[in-house]
């Protein structure tokens, strides 16, 4: 067995040998530099340039060419409809408004579970349903994948 240590330096959309797959969290697919262990026990450390964000279905590419892909874990979400596009944009408001990351689709938005906001939006007039998959939320305004931070 070698000591070496394998590094994942990139992340991409394909690929061609998959070694494996590493299940996580949403709050777990933002990451620079962190050792880690694939779903079928492959060690490595990512190594990135900068926190990146690692999306459902890319791949960590390995630096002796193989890849493991990233799998989106399931987690406690809610999937949220409005009476119409004009109360759901309005239920929207009130997510951004407290900066909430949250999945727009044309006709729902989803967002992890909260019982806090659920009764908010249940007052709104929103029908909630919870569920549980993988949660990938839109990117920030000023650029790809996740803001930490804004100034207002």
């Amino acid at each position: 067995m070698s000591d070496k240590i394998i590094r994942a330096t990139s992340i991409s959309e394909t690929s061609t040998e998959q070694a494996g797959s590493i299940t996580l969290v949403y709050s777990d697919r933002f990451r620079r530099r962190v050792a880690m262990i694939s779903d079928n026990g492959i060690e490595f450390v990512l190594d990135l340039a900068e926190a990146t964000e690692m999306k459902d279905g890319f791949f960590l590419m390995l630096e002796d060419g193989r890849s493991i892909q990233i799998v989106g874990a399931k987690e406690k979400l809610m999937r949220i409809w409005g009476k119409d596009l004009q109360h759901l944009t309005r239920a929207a408001w009130h997510v951004g408004n407290r900066h909430l990351a949250c999945e727009i689709h044309p006709d729902y938005i989803v967002l992890a579970h909260d019982r806090i906001i659920k009764k908010m939006l249940l007052g709104l007039g929103c029908k909630v349903e919870e569920f549980e998959g993988p949660f990938s939320p839109e990117g920030g305004a000023y650029g790809q994948g996740r803001v930490l931070g804004h100034s207002h």
